[in-house]
């Protein structure tokens, strides 16, 4: 008598995305990148985040996104991957105030359960980190899983009450310390936190360099190592 295997518990990735269009992503790229090599990096990047989080049995992506599809790098191949995805549209002003609407909009769409918000571009992101994230954010004594980014800003933010992002719709981004500022205004709240591995972003050459050897059999690999 085989014993049957427990149902994976359900996570939502919020993946907020920019549509990779020449000139209008990843431009700290340029130079040595052209500006439609940088916009291939992202979508590559976009692209691997997908595919890992759809291979996490019992994850459910969602993607917020600013921009069209139409004129990007890859835009085939990501309305292939996005064919069965939820896709919203972001709104507000600054970053934190779209990220708290990315949350309201996504937990208006898959009610009751726990969202892990991430950018696009940790392409060295993998299901065991995934599952350490899951893991985590369903443990009672926890209501906030965060992932600090090296440059001082944070790669992942997963919240058990997505109605928790609140709390940081005013916190300046794009400083480094941001990850420092989100932690104090969440357990200002009194959120209880629980940290998660620090990972690289991709804003230069460089830290694309260093991800990609992290992450070798990845797409996003590939199109960087054709540019060196």
């Amino acid at each position: 008598m085989t014993q049957e295997t427990a149902p994976a518990l359900e996570l939502v990735v919020l993946i907020l995305a920019r549509a990779p269009v020449a000139g209008r992503v990843k431009t700290r790229l340029c130079p040595p990148a052209t500006p439609a090599q940088a916009a291939d990096i992202a979508a590559a990047a976009l692209l691997d985040t997908l595919e890992v989080v759809r291979l996490l049995p019992g994850g459910r992506p969602v993607v917020a996104l600013t921009g069209g599809l139409a004129h990007a790098e890859r835009a085939a191949e990501l309305a292939s991957a996005l064919r069965d995805v939820p896709v919203i549209e972001q709104r507000g002003e600054k970053l934190g105030e779209r990220i708290a609407a990315a949350y309201e909009d996504t937990a208006a769409l898959v009610p009751g359960l726990p969202i892990l918000l991430m950018g696009m571009d940790t392409p060295q992101l993998n299901h065991y980190l995934l599952d350490i994230c899951r893991s985590r954010l369903w443990q009672p004594e926890v209501d906030v899983v965060l992932g600090p980014a090296s440059d001082g800003g944070c790669w992942a933010l997963g919240l058990r009450d997505p109605s928790a992002a609140y709390a940081i719709a005013a916190v300046e981004t794009s400083r480094p310390d941001t990850c420092v500022r989100v932690v104090q205004a969440l357990r200002h709240k009194g959120f209880r936190i629980a940290t998660l591995p620090v990972l690289s972003d991709v804003d230069t050459m460089e830290d694309a360099i260093r991800v990609a050897a992290l992450a070798p059999r990845t797409r996003f690999a590939s199109v960087v190592s054709r540019l060196l």
